[in-house]
């Protein structure tokens, strides 16, 4: 969608006043810990663009709370799967040789969206270590939940993931679906049975630039939706409207607690049948 269509389809801007009453309607609170998946371009047209929105969040949500994001960035990956796009394979050696350390501070995110990628340069917002499925923190419980990110199993338990459903956060789906709910990632580990699979990226180890192989899952998003619909038509889910974007707004904890029995179900061929709490 262009600027133009955006425009096109906004009857006025949008503000930082006026999105924080949104998120406020949404269920946004002072002091809530909570990660955020979200789309620019489902909000309308935003006077002040992704800087807007996360002035917004922030106001909300105050340093008594804690804003998460998913800061991914797929391309610091081995490029011998890479689908989209696809490299020659000729390349493939001389990516791993060049391709620059993972930095915190400086690598970019990689199809995240602009509300992310500013976020991750803002004052006091901290980035957790792993190369390619980082998270970038800012407020109360910054520092607990992206320390020790563990490079092998990276969304699982001594990841930022585990870390939001000790603390009992929340998912904000702000203009997005469910198959962007990071979240669920963690039930995938928790109910075993999983295929492990090698992946690799250039990380700094004793200063020194290292091509780093390690274990992980084999990731599945494709039943993502379907078990978000199913999630919320179990009640769990709180849907509302932040300029033009439907948004959604749940529990970390019901989320993955679901997503663990709908998962264990479908393994044995058979709707899930959970009541919300």
């Amino acid at each position: 969608m262009t600027e133009a269509d955006i425009i096109s389809k906004t009857q006025l801007p949008r503000t930082r006043k006026s999105l924080t009453q949104d998120l406020i309607n949404a269920g946004l609170t002072p002091g809530i810990t909570i990660i955020v998946h979200s789309s620019l371009s489902s909000l309308g047209w935003v006077s002040g663009g992704a800087v807007t929105v996360v002035q917004a969040l922030m106001d909300i949500i105050s340093p008594s709370g804690t804003l998460v994001m998913p800061t991914h960035n797929s391309d610091y990956s081995d490029p011998e799967p890479w689908q989209n796009p696809a490299v020659p394979a000729e390349w493939w050696q001389i990516i791993r040789d060049t391709m620059p350390a993972y930095d915190a501070k400086i690598t970019p995110t990689r199809q995240m969206g602009k509300i992310v990628e500013v976020f991750r340069t803002y004052e006091n917002v901290l980035r957790s270590s792993h190369p390619s499925f980082s998270f970038a923190a800012w407020g109360n419980h910054a520092k607990t939940i992206i320390k020790n990110h563990s490079l092998n199993y990276s969304l699982g338990e001594e990841s930022p993931l585990a870390r939001l459903y000790d603390l009992n956060g929340y998912v904000l789906l702000l203009g997005t679906q469910y198959d962007t709910c990071t979240i669920f990632h963690l039930a995938e580990y928790r109910i075993g049975n999983i295929k492990i699979i090698n992946y690799a990226a250039p990380i700094l180890e004793a200063g020194k630039r290292v091509w780093k192989i390690y274990q992980d899952i084999d990731f599945d998003t494709d039943c993502f939706i379907n078990m978000g619909k199913d999630f919320e038509k179990a009640g769990y889910v709180k849907v509302s409207q932040v300029g033009s974007a439907k948004t959604k707004l749940f529990s970390v904890r019901d989320a993955v607690d679901f997503a663990v029995s709908w998962l264990r179900e479908k393994e044995k061929g058979s709707s899930v049948q959970v009541n919300p709490n």
